[in-house]
């Protein structure tokens, strides 16, 4: 060996026993159900705490909802129901086309429903507004369902869902 070589410091690994030693000190201590438990606390004062803690959760009451209302379940139930309708000659469901301008659903449960067609002589301008006030008046809980036809604003393909769109190829 040269010179050079012996001048060099190394490193050696510590001994399995010593990098044991190591981490047995650097470990934190393990913690107890004794450190946590008061053993001063009496068997009342533990069972005061736990009701306190369920009089607390059972007298929590369930958060109302909207059934009404914009943005309330009857519509989001109307809605889906109005998604399963589909233009008969563009295979998109008259929702995402943008025939439906609003969905209206009052107090008492009534929906007014206000749409459109692609045209003033659609096809099925006779037929689908009827077939949309029957299936809005069948979701359960709509007591009375009526569809306003309007030709103002007129129907563009910029009403269309992206879903739409892409679906017809317009994306």
């Amino acid at each position: 060996m040269s010179e050079e070589t012996t001048d060099q410091d190394f490193i050696a690994a510590p001994s399995p026993v010593e990098a044991e030693a190591q981490t047995q000190a650097a470990k934190p201590p393990r913690a107890r159900v004794s450190d946590v438990v008061d053993p001063d606390e009496t068997a009342g004062a533990k069972l005061e705490r736990k009701r306190d803690y369920l009089e607390g959760f059972l007298q929590k009451k369930p958060e109302v909802t909207n059934t009404t209302g914009a943005g309330g379940k009857l519509q989001q139930d109307v809605i889906a129901a109005l998604k399963e309708i589909y233009d008969p000659e563009i295979p998109v469901n008259i929702y995402d086309l943008g025939l439906i301008y609003g969905v209206e659903v009052s107090d008492e449960s009534d929906v007014v429903v206000i749409m459109t067609l692609t045209t003033p002589h659609c096809p099925v301008a006779e037929s689908m507004p009827g077939e949309v006030e029957l299936r809005a008046a069948s979701v359960p809980g709509v007591r009375d369902a009526e569809v306003n036809l309007v030709w103002d604003p007129p129907w563009g393909p910029e009403k269309m869902t992206d879903e739409a769109r892409l679906e017809l190829g317009m994306l």
